[in-house]
């Protein structure tokens, strides 16, 4: 399917994969028996997307964002959302300043190249919505002027389950600006064993060294983009797209931003893999946590969120 050889179409790194593992192997040193998740992660940084986490608390997922920028040598803040949370909190404030007779704009956390919004629907949709313009057009704007953000920009934010005390609904434009969410779970039983005998994981966090420069980080970025797709790899994403708008399943289909988070989210997850172009494979490897968040099942069916996207899997055959 795909006729680019992985040289040409990652701008002359010979081997992204190899690149990649590295990181890999130390993300999972911190978070154990999660290869898979980790994996996503990564895929979706190098997709230049966001991250959405969505789980209990207590299991991992703000000590993998830490981790994350330590490896990749991202500077890094952290935002706990609360319900007295305001947009200034996150995005800055202009200050007077009597020497000048100016106000003076203090940047905050959001000019950070890794943002974590720990818990981002325990606060009200006014401060959720100081996100939005960031992660679509990765910039703000206060009092009129318009600040370009740190590249690259990459958020990660945690959610708790909706039904838990004290949380707000992210709306369907917020969840859209996140190109994967993903679940760490409760880990197996020999990975808790390991987590009980040695301890906090958070402690080995300090630890890690970089083990990859922004430079690389940013050429990879742009490499993702050139992987190859082929015309019957298209039509099969067409094809997937089509029955979630088609079928009836759900209340609404992928829109094209959707579908061209899928597309990116393949080729991250092709290069990673070292694959030569993109595959059905890695389609299907980046489906489920493409649409987890995207996709609602339509009323009077069954509601599982972790199966929706192999329900569209299992529907459209590769051709």
């Amino acid at each position: 399917m795909a006729t680019r050889t992985l040289r040409t179409a990652t701008s002359g790194i010979s081997d992204p994969a190899g690149l990649v593992q590295p990181l890999l192997d130390a993300l999972n040193r911190i978070i154990v028996g999660k290869p898979n998740e980790l994996k996503l992660c990564l895929a979706c940084l190098l997709a230049r997307g966001h991250l959405l986490i969505e789980d209990l608390p207590g299991v991992g997922k703000t000590t993998l964002a830490h981790a994350l920028a330590r490896v990749m040598d991202l500077s890094f803040q952290r935002v706990q959302f609360t319900s007295d949370l305001l947009p200034a909190d996150v995005i800055g404030v202009s200050i007077f300043r009597r020497d000048t007779s100016q106000f003076e704009f203090h940047k905050g956390p959001i000019f950070s190249q890794l943002l974590l919004a720990d818990e981002i629907n325990r606060a009200t949709p006014k401060a959720q919505s100081a996100l939005l313009e960031a992660m679509e057009e990765r910039q703000v704007t206060a009092d009129g002027s318009t600040y370009g953000l740190p590249s690259p920009f990459f958020v990660v934010a945690t959610r708790n389950p909706t039904q838990q005390i004290g949380t707000f609904p992210l709306p369907e434009s917020q969840l859209d600006r996140f190109l994967m969410q993903i679940t760490l779970g409760y880990p197996g039983p020999a990975e808790e064993r390991l987590l009980l005998a040695n301890g906090d994981r958070r402690d080995l966090v300090d630890e890690l060294p970089p083990l990859m420069s922004v430079e690389t980080l940013l050429t990879l970025q742009h490499a993702v983009g050139k992987v190859h797709l082929s015309d019957p790899l298209l039509d099969y994403v067409q094809a997937l797209v089509a029955y979630t708008r088609d079928s009836g399943e759900f209340t609404e289909g992928l829109s094209p931003r959707g579908a061209i988070a899928l597309v990116r989210a393949a080729q991250a997850w092709a290069m990673m893999s070292g694959h030569d172009g993109v595959y059905p494979e890695d389609v299907q490897a980046v489906l489920p946590c493409v649409t987890a968040h995207r996709l609602e099942i339509a009323q009077g069916r069954e509601s599982d969120p972790a199966g929706v996207g192999q329900t569209v899997l299992d529907a459209v055959p590769v051709t």
